[in-house]
């Protein structure tokens, strides 16, 4: 076996797939790649995620206490890693990119049209966001894009790597202890 620093564990345990994270702060809307994220519990649905004082989302994310998590295709692979590497403060990177968007429902934060879901979120808790970073969201709506026919989702691998989706497994009649999750 090989051995990797202990620093190079959200290598081998990031589950979820890269998304991007929209805010609005006072009519400027801007949108982020995130990476660090994860879902706590089911009801009410709460999601972490990490955005640091070097993101200029931070800011508008602290202050509005709210955002759009928005799961792109593979097919946008190109456009994600672009708008993470550039900041807000200086790129409007909807218009860079030519990024749609859409009004979402409860939050000031734009829908991201051309992505395949959208989770509208409220910031629920802050208390761990000066010594890790770690914003607590409840999700308040999502919106699945069934148009859309790139339907694979991209992982990160903290290198600069993904893997994308393959196919599905099923094995619901075998989840016996979570048959009464929706």
């Amino acid at each position: 076996m090989k051995e990797l620093p202990a620093f190079q564990a959200y290598r081998v345990l990031e589950p979820g797939p890269i998304v991007m994270v929209s805010t609005n702060d006072n009519g400027k809307p801007n949108v982020m790649t995130m990476g660090f994220h994860m879902m706590i519990q089911h009801d009410p649905p709460l999601i972490g995620c990490v955005i640091g004082p070097w993101d200029h989302s931070y800011q508008a994310l602290r202050k509005t206490a709210a955002c759009v998590i928005a799961v792109p295709g593979l097919d946008l692979a190109e456009t994600v890693v672009d708008v993470g590497n550039c900041s807000g403060d200086r790129v409007n990177k909807f218009q860079r990119y030519g990024l749609k968007t859409r009004p979402a429902k409860d939050v000031s934060a734009p829908l991201l049209s051309d992505c395949l879901a959208n989770i509208e979120c409220r910031v629920v808790d802050t208390r761990l966001c000066d010594p890790y970073n770690l914003f607590i969201l409840e999700a308040t709506r999502i919106w699945i894009n069934e148009n859309r026919k790139e339907r694979r989702m991209m992982h990160h691998r903290g290198d600069g790597t993904f893997t994308v989706d393959g196919g599905t497994l099923d094995l619901k009649d075998r989840m016996v202890k979570w048959r009464h999750l929706p």
